[in-house]
């Protein structure tokens, strides 16, 4: 996977990184995980990804005959 990044993002990136101690790989981790987490918590996103889990399975299913 590739992760391009503007200088802005770029820097900040590496100035939270080096201030948690942390790899760059890391700190992209550990924001990538709290994403997730957050998302797991709200209400609207799970709606959305129920919505588009059945359209997704409706179109498997219709593939599949």
């Amino acid at each position: 996977m590739t992760l391009r990044l503007d200088d802005e993002r770029a820097a900040t990136l590496e100035l939270v990184a080096r201030a948690d101690d942390q790899s760059l790989t890391d700190a992209v981790r550990t924001a990538i995980d709290a994403h997730v987490e957050a998302r797991k918590h709200d209400k609207a996103f799970l709606d959305r990804l129920r919505e588009r889990h059945e359209q997704e399975r409706e179109l498997y299913e219709r593939l599949a005959k």
